[in-house]
Formats: structure tokens, sequence, C-alpha cells
């Protein structure tokens, strides 16, 4: 990777990370897999949670 690389990279994840946050809705399940959760949770773990995010990134 060239640093232009990379610092297009740290670019896009800070811009990411700043963006605004919209609160998603308690639904009972976890958003990636299904299995239920108790509010005010909406991942059952950081595994589905950050999938889920890696998924949003891609406008999946």
């Amino acid at each position: 990777m060239t640093d232009a690389h990379l610092e297009r990279e740290m670019a896009a994840r800070l811009a990411w990370l700043r963006r605004p946050q919209q609160a998603l809705p308690y639904s009972g399940q976890c958003y990636w897999c299904g299995e239920n959760v108790h509010a005010p949770k909406r991942w059952c773990d950081a595994d589905c949670r950050d999938e889920w995010g890696r998924q949003q990134r891609r406008g999946a």
C-alpha cells in the first residue's frame, strides 16, 4: 500500500466515524443474525455489530 492509499483509507474511516448517528429502533432481535436480544441491545455481540457495520459501509 502506498502512503496516499493509506491516507485515503484513514480519511474515509474518520468520515464514517464522524457521521451523524441515527438510533436504530429496538426490535428484540440482533440486526445481523436475528438472535433474540434484551433492550436496549441491537446486536447479540460485537462480532455481529461489526459485521453489520461493514455491510452498511459497503452500501449493502
